[in-house]
């Protein structure tokens, strides 16, 4: 067994310090705006080309048209070497090379078309449509080893009735109930797209398959529904012959499954999956024998989460793991034994992939989001055994800013548990009596924050730093990387221990002298939502401002209008309502609205299936009406869902979080006047400038 730390992660972190350093300008919302990253990663069977996407929104802050994220495809042959490779005006997805390595491959729906596989030639030439299936979407696709054959993941076919009924006005929808299943196709590869392509019979609903090395075999990703709450609680991967369609295997896991991936030869499966059905995240990592579909698991009990995997040519697997707030990469030999280990330092490995002599990873680091690294094993020991070389440098823009220090940090609880976190300082120092505080807190719960890149739209982190706060990322009871037992500690018990940890923070880094008490605030989304609700009713003495975005205000009436009732009991609450109506209620913010003195700020899209934008409704008129005198707004987001997708909505978002902050967090004047309605957009925007019969 082997342990090796590379120093290369931390030395590029800290060029990246030395260069803010001597370029200090703060990072702002417009900076947030125009972040680029690293999105889809796929490597030619040979190694020698690395295929990636390039993730961006349109640059509102400038005057382009609002959208969603787009990607560019470019393709890599050595660090900072890369071509792009289509027109800017195609968006692919789903990236992959052909089986000869001679064509890379992408989904993309042509003006109008449904969505078809695509391929490009890698040494140039124009882009080909490959397969398509007729009034359907590919949602995924694989080819044959061979590359003979093209399989296809699509939609229903059209119901053409259902059509002439909406043009004449019935369009009366059934909830949860007029499903139809997803269809596996083979096609044949040729000089024209196949227009007679062979379906291949699915058990129940499907939404991921993969083809085994030899082309005999596919794994399906199975529900009984397409519901959110069956792919939670019910999805199981089947294993199929691809000759005869039937099941010859179910890996009958009994809780959450994530990532699948078939081993070389075909004999097993990597699944990364709960351990059981009250596990509240797949972060355990399993190997399954394909013949059987018996499993057993790779790090039971270990406090740390499994995040992705990928088997080597040489059938051993490659492991992504998260510890706490750092991230390793771990080799296991095929019979699932301990190989070796190699911390990336700085980095935060999230993505592999692998082909020939070549591992890459998608890797974030606190100074930038997410880029293309591979690593180098090298030879001989110690540090030169290996490193991660980084390929791409997207937002190099960011050498102007100048970043607050970012690092670990941990504390005890007032029931003895530790607890970590990641913790941005302000730009410059913490002040004398301690500095504006955010606490920045993830949903889930079943998720963490890693000590990577923490800037994003409803994330402050780099701009909160860069206009004197700090900012503090908790991985409260309930979350992921410190071992299933710890993502339990908060089941049956809503908001104690798990927002208790919070405070706890709170009190700890006032007591460390880096926040003033008197001037700390909390914001997040989903679950981070309902520890911001939580914090504005139940803890308000503790925070002077709180931004709450799609969270939960009243745990019935959530239950009866979210789309994962099962899954909230299995690993949240266990229990249903009715157990005990007093005891929900004890656990929503609404009941606690008498304390209510926290300036508060509450958004959520209006399209939101999973907290229902009624969550914010209720909070908001408790507070309006029982608490006139507290400063409290609600924000809707025609078009969102449960979380924001737009350029301009995202942006505005932001300029919202801070406008809040600076107005009630950073003065700490819990009465002052409340913020003008629309913010400041920057000044190319559109919109920015007031139309001229509005001006004086």
């Amino acid at each position: 067994m082997t342990r090796i730390t590379f120093a290369s992660a931390a030395l590029l972190a800290s060029v990246s310090l030395t260069a803010a350093a001597a370029n200090a300008r703060p990072m702002t919302p417009e900076d947030v705006a125009k972040l680029e990253s690293v999105g889809a990663v796929a490597i030619s069977p040979d190694g020698l080309r690395i295929a990636y996407t390039t993730a961006s929104l349109p640059d509102v802050t400038t005057g382009e048209d609002n959208g969603g994220t787009t990607s560019e495809l470019s393709i890599a042959t050595a660090p900072d070497v890369a071509r792009q490779f289509l027109p800017e005006d195609i968006s692919p997805g789903d990236v992959a090379f052909s089986p000869d390595g001679r064509m890379v491959t992408f989904t993309w729906g042509k003006d109008e078309e449904d969505t078809a596989v695509w391929g490009i030639p890698v040494d140039g030439g124009t882009y080909t449509k490959l397969a398509a299936i007729k009034d359907a979407d590919v949602r995924d696709y694989h080819f044959s080893p061979d590359g003979s054959t093209i399989y296809l993941l699509t939609g229903a076919a059209k119901d053409k009735q259902r059509e002439a009924q909406r043009k004449g006005g019935f369009n009366a929808r059934v909830y949860e109930e007029e499903f139809r299943p997803a269809r596996l196709f083979a096609a044949t590869i040729g000089s024209a797209v196949d227009e007679n392509p062979r379906e291949i019979a699915l058990p129940g609903f499907v939404s991921a398959f993969k083809i085994s090395s030899d082309g005999r075999m596919a794994i399906v990703d199975t529900a009984p529904t397409p519901l959110v709450d069956d792919s939670y609680t019910e999805k199981r991967v089947n294993v199929i012959d691809l000759t005869s369609g039937a099941v010859t295997a179910v890996v009958e896991t009994p809780g959450k499954i994530d990532d699948v991936e078939i081993s070389p030869d075909g004999s097993q499966l990597s699944l990364i999956a709960g351990v059981d059905i009250n596990d509240p995240a797949p972060t355990t990592l399993h190997l399954v024998d394909t013949a059987s579909g018996s499993y057993r698991a790779l790090n039971a009990g270990a406090a740390e989460a499994a995040v992705d995997a990928e088997w080597l040519p040489d059938g051993r697997l490659a492991a992504v793991v998260h510890v706490g707030v750092q991230s390793l990469l771990r080799i296991y030999n095929a019979d699932g034994s301990f190989a070796e280990e190699h911390d990336p330092g700085a980095l935060i490995l999230t993505r592999v992939e692998a082909a020939g002599d070549r591992i890459a990873f998608a890797a974030n680091a606190p100074q930038h989001p997410t880029e293309l690294f591979v690593w180098n094993p090298g030879s001989g020991s110690g540090a030169s055994n290996g490193a991660f070389e980084r390929w791409t440098n997207h937002n190099d823009w960011l050498s102007e800013i100048s970043f607050g220090e970012q690092r670990a940090y941990s504390y005890t609880a007032t029931d003895g548990q530790t607890v970590e976190g990641v913790l941005i300082l302000p730009v410059g120092g913490v002040p004398a009596g301690g500095a504006p505080t955010i606490m920045n807190v993830h949903g889930g719960p079943e998720a963490h924050d890693s000590n990577g890149w923490q800037t994003a739209y409803s994330k402050p982190g780099h701009v909160a730093a860069g206009q004197g706060y700090a900012v503090f990322l908790p991985n409260y009871r309930g979350s992921t990387a410190y071992g299933v037992d710890f993502s339990k500690q908060h089941q049956g018990r809503y908001t104690d221990p798990e927002f208790r940890d919070i405070v706890d923070a709170k009190t700890a880094l006032a007591a460390d002298g880096i926040t003033d008490a008197a001037r700390t605030g909390i914001t997040g989304g989903s679950y981070g939502g309902y520890a911001s609700a939580w914090g504005a009713t139940y803890y308000s003495q503790e925070f002077a401002a709180s931004v709450m975005f799609v969270g939960i205000s009243d745990q019935i009436s959530k239950f009866g209008t979210t789309d994962i009732p099962y899954e909230m009991y299995n690993v949240h609450s266990r229990a249903w309502p009715w157990d005990n109506w007093q005891k929900m209620l004890e656990v929503s913010p609404i009941y606690y609205t008498d304390r209510a003195r926290t300036p508060l700020l509450i958004m959520h899209g209006e399209d939101d299936t999973r907290v229902d934008p009624s969550q914010s409704m209720e909070l908001y008129r408790f507070i309006k009406v029982r608490q006139p005198e507290t400063p409290v707004r609600l924000v809707f987001y025609p078009g969102e869902g449960h979380g924001n997708r737009l350029a301009a909505s995202r942006y505005d978002y932001n300029l919202r979080m801070m406008q809040w902050f600076d107005t009630y967090l950073k003065t700490g004047d819990r009465s002052a006047a409340m913020p003008a309605p629309r913010p400041q957009l920057a000044e190319g925007a559109k919109g920015a400038e007031a139309p001229e019969d509005d001006a004086e």
